[in-house]
């Protein structure tokens, strides 16, 4: 099969899996929202920028590394140096992980009040912590799979985490409901955990089975050496950026109540907004993503591949061409939630104000799908640091709009910030290919 074919052929798979997770995420958040009501679907979210901090740490940066390493070795013909590089970033990213995960635990306490600044998070923070050493085996393995340009362990895994979180929180709210039990939004967080679990033993159990054709020989400490240093020469720049981006990510998420309530809100209020933001109108927004998020996971290791091969009239085609149809995948997208936003909002939330945010949030469209695409292609071709100045400069950007637009405009200043950060970062991430392209 070509290259061009394995490309589409597994953009296809990821994005069928993507749509049918999200699809089931989309009414799982209006099952949320009505079981436990909008303030507690904004505590819940609340939680999510200390979640992402622990991925950023423990194994994102070395899923991508792993990811372009694992597709650089087979393409030179070394299909035992990629099981190496497997075993190597697991055992690294497990332990990373659990020492995370009992950071999270004995000072979650000061997280909640000190940094989310609502007491109510504890709880939370401690059920979220169980699910990062799972999460890093679930995030290694599908980086392996993406480097082989195999998709099926990724798309199931992530079928079997959407799948098995809601089936948990049902099933929990459901039992509890029958003997006229308290509710609580831990349940949400407990599924979180639970999908992890589940997903990650998928994983393993599936990378058994695909190499029981190869030896199981152990790794030996030289090779474990060798490995993790070439996975880290990768990895660490993509995790400080991560880290430092994902800092700043929690920053702006956290300070969105703050702020509303220094424009004169409540708290109640204020997470009111927040939880009907980030959990109603924003993964509205994201939905369509699905499509460029699947063409991002195969492009990064496909685009590294072929500048490895020096192959540069099929790259400059491939930015040219998706990049083409992002944008008019955004314009379309835009159109249509512009259209029936507000329905959208009412009639399936219930909520006029997720109809209001929908309608502001539709013109980020065109910016924020292609962004995701050709960030991916630029880390792809090595240039990780110039991704992290634009996405540090995007994100300063969001959170002045935080800062000086909240306490003047309302939440209107912030989605404003945002959509002038992605106009800035799509601006930065084209010139970036555009110059790279035409040294060729």
């Amino acid at each position: 099969m070509s290259r061009t074919h394995t490309l589409i052929r597994g953009t296809a798979i990821l994005t069928i899996t993507s749509f049918a997770t999200r699809f089931m995420g989309f009414f799982y958040r209006i099952f949320l929202s009505h079981t436990f009501g909008e303030e507690n679907v904004g505590l819940y979210q609340l939680i999510f920028p200390v979640y992402a901090l622990g991925i950023s740490l423990s194994c994102a940066g070395t899923e991508l590394a792993l990811s372009r390493c694992t597709a650089k070795e087979n393409a030179s013909g070394h299909p035992q140096k990629t099981l190496e590089l497997l075993k190597t970033s697991l055992l690294f990213t497990f332990f990373l992980s659990c020492v995370i995960a009992i950071c999270i635990q004995q000072n979650a306490s000061f997280i909640a009040c000190s940094f989310l600044h609502d007491p109510r998070c504890e709880e939370l923070l401690v059920l979220l912590s169980y699910a990062f050493p799972f999460a890093s085996i679930h995030s290694c393995i599908c980086g392996y799979s993406l480097g082989l340009k195999q998709t099926k362990i990724p798309a199931i895994s992530q079928l079997f985490e959407q799948a098995f979180r809601i089936l948990f929180v049902f099933l929990l709210c459901y039992f509890q409901s029958m003997y006229h039990h308290t509710l609580s939004v831990s349940f949400a967080v407990a599924g979180l955990a639970a999908g992890e679990i589940v997903s990650s033993l998928y994983c393993i159990y599936s990378v058994r089975q695909s190499s029981t054709n190869s030896p199981e020989a152990l790794l030996s400490f030289s090779a474990f050496t060798s490995c993790l240093r070439q996975l880290l020469s990768h990895a660490l720049p993509l995790t400080a950026n991560r880290v430092l981006l994902n800092i700043l990510q929690s920053i702006e998420a956290v300070s969105i109540p703050v702020y509303l309530q220094s424009y004169g809100m409540t708290v109640s209020a204020s997470l009111q907004i927040y939880g009907v933001l980030t959990g109603m109108a924003l993964p509205c927004i994201l939905f369509p993503s699905a499509i460029t998020n699947a063409v991002s996971a195969m492009l990064l290791p496909a685009v590294a591949e072929i500048q490895e091969m020096k192959e540069q009239k099929k790259l400059r085609s491939i930015i040219i061409r998706i990049t083409c149809s992002c944008i008019f995948l955004g314009c379309f997208c835009c159109l249509f939630l512009v259209i029936s936003g507000q329905w959208i909002g009412t009639f399936l939330f219930k909520s006029t104000l997720a109809g209001s945010f929908i309608l502001a949030l539709a013109w980020i469209c065109p910016f924020l799908y292609t962004n995701t695409v050709l960030l991916s292609m630029i880390n792809g071709l090595g240039k990780t640091t110039y991704s992290f100045i634009v996405n540090f400069l995007s994100l300063c950007i969001r959170i002045a709009g935080v800062c000086l637009l909240i306490p003047v405009f309302g939440i209107r200043g912030y989605l404003g910030g945002l959509l002038f950060s992605q106009i800035f970062l799509f601006i930065s991430c084209i010139l970036k290919l555009s110059l790279y392209t035409r040294r060729f």
